[in-house]
C-alpha cells in the first residue's frame, strides 16, 4: 500500500554493531595526526575469489601506532567452513578438520569489530579483503564497514612515482617484502601476511616522509 512505509518497523541492529558504530561518533583529538594514529593491518585467507559464493577461512591483523608494531594486540581468526575447496588448501594451507580452534563467521564478526574499531586499516590489495569482508557482514544484515582504508600496492607505486604507462602494475606483496627487504615469515597465513603488510607500510611510509608527502590525502584510497 501507497501509506505502508509509514507504519515500517524501523530496523533494529545488535548491540556490537550498534557499539561499532558509535566509535565513529567520537571526536578525534585535536593532535591526531599520521603518527599518534592507531593503524590495523590485516589479511583474510579465503576459499577463493568470488564474493558471492566463496567465504573467508581466516582473518589476521596486527595494530601499530607510529612506528612501532604492538605484537601484544593482534587478532587471529579461524573460521568454520561452510564451504571448502581442496585446491586452495595448497596456498592457505587450512584443512576442514583442521585442530585449529574454530569459530562461527558470526563470533568471528563480533571479535574483528570490536578489535579494529574506527581505526585505520591497512591491507595488500585492500579492495579484495575489504568487499569479502562487506559480504560477510551483509549475509548477517548488517551494514558494511566504515573505516578509512589504505591499500600498499596503491601506496607503493605512489611512493616511487610510478609513470603513467605503469599504473596498472600490478605489485604482489612478494615483490613488495623484496623490494623493501621485509622478510616474507608466515607467508599465505592471515596474521603472518597482516604483519609482513604492516613491514611494507612503514617502509613505505619511510620514503614518504623523505619527499614531503606524508599526509592524510595522500596515504587514503581513493
Amino acid at each position: 500500500m501507497i501509506f505502508d512505509w509509514l507504519f515500517k518497523k524501523k530496523q533494529t541492529f545488535p548491540d556490537f554493531w550498534n557499539d561499532y558504530l558509535a566509535t565513529f561518533n567520537k571526536k578525534k583529538p585535536k593532535d591526531n595526526t599520521i603518527t599518534n594514529t592507531r593503524f590495523i593491518a590485516f589479511d583474510t585467507e579465503t576459499t577463493g575469489f568470488n564474493k558471492k559464493e566463496d567465504r573467508i577461512l581466516s582473518i589476521g591483523a596486527v595494530s601499530f601506532t607510529g612506528k612501532k608494531i604492538n605484537v601484544n594486540d593482534s587478532l587471529e581468526l579461524y573460521l568454520e567452513q561452510s564451504i571448502f575447496k581442496p585446491e586452495t588448501v595448497e596456498i592457505h594451507g587450512l584443512m576442514k578438520s583442521s585442530s585449529l580452534e574454530k569459530i562461527t563467521e558470526l563470533e568471528a564478526i563480533k571479535a574483528f569489530l570490536a578489535y579494529i574499531k574506527n581505526d585505520v586499516l591497512i591491507a595488500h590489495h585492500a579492495h579484495f579483503d575489504k568487499t569479502m569482508v562487506n559480504e560477510m557482514l551483509l549475509r548477517h544484515g548488517l551494514g558494511k564497514l566504515k573505516n578509512k582504508f589504505i591499500d600498499t600496492g596503491v601506496l607503493y607505486k605512489k611512493s616511487i612515482h610510478i609513470i603513467y604507462r605503469q599504473k596498472e602494475k600490478v605489485y604482489t606483496l612478494d615483490e613488495l617484502a623484496k623490494e623493501l627487504n621485509v622478510p616474507t615469515v608466515d607467508r599465505h597465513t592471515a596474521t603472518g601476511d597482516a604483519l609482513i603488510t604492516a613491514l611494507v607500510f612503514l617502509k613505505i611510509l619511510g620514503r614518504l616522509d623523505k619527499r614531503k608527502h606524508l599526509n592524510w590525502g595522500y596515504l587514503l584510497e581513493r
